[in-house]
């Protein structure tokens, strides 16, 4: 059973890792500016993915800074929603989730 240092850093090592990612995507969305038609088309085809990969990083990040502030706040491994224990298998899982396995559903 990890203790609350173990999963702080893991959700600030995922968090960096999830950072430096969506950096690399806005260089390689700002790469993107040819000439031809074709190939302007086939690199917003590509822009699309990684917006969309950007987005999915933003949603993440914006739950792992929310799962650090309930750390902070005492609360971490409590429900929010109806305030029982998280189950330490599904903090394995999703280190970041604010609901039991019964809310979550």
């Amino acid at each position: 059973m990890p203790d609350l240092v173990t999963r702080r850093a893991q959700l600030e090592d995922r968090l960096a890792f999830l950072t430096a990612r969506l950096r690399d995507l806005d260089a390689e969305l700002d790469s993107h500016q040819s000439k031809d038609w074709e190939e302007l088309a086939t690199e917003r085809e590509g822009d699309e993915v990684l917006e969309r990969l950007g987005q999915s990083g933003q949603a993440e990040m914006a739950q792992i800074k929310a799962a650090l502030g309930r750390i902070e706040a005492g609360e971490y491994g409590l429900c929010v929603r109806c305030g029982t224990g998280i189950s330490e298998d599904r903090l394995d899982l999703l280190p970041y989730t604010p609901f039991c396995r019964e809310c979550a559903r």
